[in-house]
C-alpha cells in the first residue's frame, strides 16, 4: 500500500525556516515525480516545487522561488523542503505528492499526482 508520511511542520517566526521531510513506502517512489502542495484556510489547495524522478529538474511556484528548496534522497525514499524566509502567508497545510505523469510539464497541476500524505501544518506568525 503506497503511503507519504510528511513531518517537520510546526510554528515559526517571519523570516524564520523549516524543514519539511516526507517519507515514501509501499511502492518505487524513486520511479516518480515528487512535489509539495500547501492549502491554505479558505483556499484551493496550491503548487508549490516538484523535482523530477529522473535528472533530478526542479521547479516552484513563483511566490516560493529563492526562498524554498526542494530535494530527494532516492536511497532513502525521502523528499524534503527546506523553507527560509518564511511569510505569513506561507501558512498552510503541507502536502507531499507523488506523480507518475509521463510528461514534467504539468507537474504544477494536483490532478497529475497520483499518491498523496496526509499533510503538515505550518504557521508563521509572531
Amino acid at each position: 500500500q503506497a503511503q507519504l508520511v510528511e513531518s517537520g511542520g510546526g510554528l515559526v517566526q517571519p523570516g524564520g525556516s523549516l524543514r519539511l521531510s516526507c517519507t515514501a513506502s509501499g511502492f518505487t517512489s524513486n520511479d516518480y515525480h515528487m512535489g509539495w502542495f500547501r492549502q491554505a484556510p479558505g483556499k484551493e489547495r496550491e503548487f508549490v516545487a516538484a523535482v523530477t524522478s529522473i535528472g533530478g529538474d526542479t521547479f516552484y511556484a513563483v511566490a516560493v522561488k529563492g526562498r524554498f528548496t526542494i530535494s530527494r534522497d532516492n536511497g532513502k525514499n525521502t523528499l524534503d523542503l527546506q523553507m527560509n524566509s518564511l511569510k505569513r502567508e506561507d501558512t498552510a497545510v503541507y502536502y507531499c505528492a507523488a506523480s507518475n505523469s509521463e510528461t514534467i510539464l504539468t507537474l504544477s497541476s494536483a490532478s497529475e499526482y497520483d499518491y498523496w500524505g496526509r499533510g503538515t501544518q505550518v504557521t508563521v506568525s509572531s
